[in-house]
């Protein structure tokens, strides 16, 4: 699902906030270094939700992320909704995949639809443009492997 450049000025030339191609408006998406400072402050932390694929997930994933299953899968969705059940709906929500590109991912749009479509409220998409180890791992972000085992001391964005 890639967004064309007459597309994205359509877009901008209407003044509208959300892509054709995207089930989110530009207002949903997330920093990496946003949510990395509100994961390490003492304030309330978004719950993170992880809608990668179980490997990845395995491997490492952000901090006090938890995994929801693929979004793509129909058992991905349920494992999703099963995540969410307990959340309030105006619980602040970030999902990242971070298996490729985000223009390529297979799992952040439906599991964002989902969410929105059961009435979640405040649900973001973190921004990964590449892919979760560039955009994520690279640049030092608090990252986890395997069942919530820390790597190294959590980065502090600059």
């Amino acid at each position: 699902m890639r967004v064309g450049a007459a597309a994205a000025s359509a877009t901008i030339a209407l003044g509208k906030e959300q892509s054709a191609a995207e089930p989110w408006p530009q207002s949903a998406l997330m920093s990496p270094a946003a949510l990395a400072k509100k994961l390490n402050s003492e304030g309330a932390r978004p719950v993170v939700l992880c809608v990668a694929f179980p490997v990845l997930y395995r491997q490492r994933h952000i901090i006090h992320a938890e995994f929801a299953g693929p979004g793509r899968s129909a058992e991905g969705i349920e494992s999703l909704k099963k995540a969410a059940a307990n959340l309030q709906k105006n619980e602040e929500i970030v999902i990242y995949c971070g298996c490729c590109p985000m223009v390529d991912c297979p799992n952040v749009r439906p599991a964002y639809s989902t969410l929105t479509k059961l009435g979640f409220t405040n649900v973001k998409v973190l921004d990964i443009p590449k892919n979760f180890h560039t955009d994520w791992v690279a640049k030092g972000y608090p990252v986890e492997e395997q069942l919530g085992v820390p790597i190294g001391p959590a980065a502090r964005p600059k």
